[in-house]
């Protein structure tokens, strides 16, 4: 008699094999999940899926939104309100939260809960995402808006998918298109005989030592004759910055063992904080803000130049980290990126036109910079420049206020900003639309007066 195999039988055989294989693609499929999370690298995968313009950078970095994998509402608001909080502030939001707390607006939260962002900002949904991530209907405004006919009659007939309409309302920062601030401007010239821009030549740095023209980089390190004739000429040396304030680590002796070959922004950081700052909180230096690898070109989701594809941003991707040269950082190291045809027509435009007039003091040739970088002066009297370049683009009526009307009305400035064309072509001419703001807080001021008891 024979004994049966301790093999087993045939489909025995070939049911272990498939829980063998089972067992197999179960475990890398796990390791191909787990493993990334094990290491800090969330993986595509768990997206659910892709985020808007403003924060596809840092995607990967799930955290910096979902800070509590079991939290609600209130952790993604605090999210929000931890990035975006203070240009809120700055702004002076014209609808707080503070508004929708109000008992009295109790009704209003019941149509439109405006307390928290994700009412309206919604990640992971691209197929309802509009402009600004903004994953409302366009005409939402008519939830709370409803009867403005009836106090405005200019405004009869309007639809409420127009209210967003350039040079027409904004959300949240509405401050240079109220009314009152719209009738103050009403009269002013198309352009002014004046420019305003800040001077260039005004005190940027907070940290100031004694001139130097020695480098001090130890022996070891061999400096190119270039780089250290370019230093020398260069604004560092002039505020006492030498070679080891950049380059030495601050926790060791400086020699050549301790030198840092390429030093990162936190380097830049110990002196131009508030640039540094902005930096990081614009699209250029979001990810490195998270902890994630630097931007690169090839990530933008706009039309840009295909040989710059694989650089990588940083301060050094604009500012030459030895030579102090203005020019390649206000417009060559943005045309060398960029390739819409804003930026493209930039050469040809009015604007690359006005050169610098070495007889004015103060007076500079307009760069892309001037309008996306503009500088401003802090109480101190130091002057910083704006490294967020989303502070005053999006929407590009927070321009207005900032940068446009430096030098033009308000109501050219409007058009022009309306104007799709224009925009494309780098404001070379005139605006060929016309956006009715200030005529209709005109004409109501008129009508005001004649009826005084209609406007009250």
């Amino acid at each position: 008699m024979g004994g049966r195999s301790s093999t087993g039988t045939g489909p025995q055989r070939g049911l272990a094999w498939l829980w063998c294989v089972w067992a197999v693609a179960t475990v890398v499929g796990l390791l191909w999940f787990v493993w990334p999370l094990l290491v800090d690298e969330p993986p595509e995968q768990f997206l659910p899926g892709p985020t808007s313009h403003g924060h596809h950078q840092i995607e990967m970095a799930c955290g910096a939104c979902h800070s509590d994998a079991f939290g609600g509402g209130e952790v993604l608001q605090s999210a929000c309100i931890s990035c975006h909080g203070d240009e809120l502030k700055a702004v002076r939001d014209s609808h707080p939260k503070a508004k929708f707390t109000n008992p009295r607006n109790a009704d209003r939260i019941e149509q439109l809960d405006a307390r928290y962002c994700v009412t309206c900002h919604v990640e992971h949904q691209p197929d309802k995402t509009e402009h600004m991530g903004v994953t409302m209907p366009e005409d939402f405004c008519y939830e709370c808006h409803q009867d403005v006919a009836e106090v405005r009659p200019s405004h009869d007939g309007m639809g409420f998918d127009t209210c967003a309409s350039s040079g027409c309302h904004n959300f949240h920062d509405n401050q240079a298109l109220y009314e009152d601030f719209l009738l103050e401007h009403a009269s002013e010239p198309m352009f002014k005989e004046v420019a305003a821009i800040v001077a260039k030549n005004a005190p940027q740095y907070h940290r100031q030592l004694p001139p130097v023209t020695v480098a001090d980089a130890p022996a070891q390190i061999d400096s190119a004759p270039e780089v250290l004739n370019d230093w020398q000429h260069s604004g560092h040396a002039q505020a006492g910055v030498n070679c080891s304030s950049c380059h030495a680590d601050p926790e060791a002796a400086a020699d050549a063992l301790s030198w840092v070959a390429s030093p990162d922004h936190t380097v830049c950081a110990s002196c131009h904080s508030e640039e540094s700052r902005g930096f990081l909180a614009g699209k250029h230096g979001m990810r490195l803000a998270q902890g994630l690898p630097a931007m690169t070109v090839a990530e933008a989701r706009i039309p840009m130049h295909a040989d710059s594809a694989h650089l990588e941003l940083s301060c050094n991707s604009c500012h030459s980290p030895h030579a102090f040269d203005v020019r390649r950082a206000a417009v060559d190291s943005c045309v060398g990126c960029h390739n819409s045809n804003h930026v493209q027509n930039f050469a040809n435009s009015p604007h690359a036109g006005l050169t610098e007039n070495p007889a004015q003091p103060g007076s500079e040739q307009v760069t892309c910079a001037t309008c996306h970088m503009p500088r401003t002066t802090l109480p101190n009297g130091r002057v910083v420049v704006e490294h967020n370049q989303n502070a005053n683009l999006r929407p590009n009526e927070k321009m207005l206020r900032g940068v446009c009307m430096n030098c033009h009305s308000l109501s050219f400035s409007i058009d022009a900003l309306a104007d799709p064309a224009l925009i494309d072509s780098n404001f070379k001419g005139r605006p060929s639309v016309h956006i009715p703001s200030v005529d209709m807080a005109v004409e109501r001021d008129k009508n005001r007066a004649v009826k005084p008891s209609l406007y009250n």
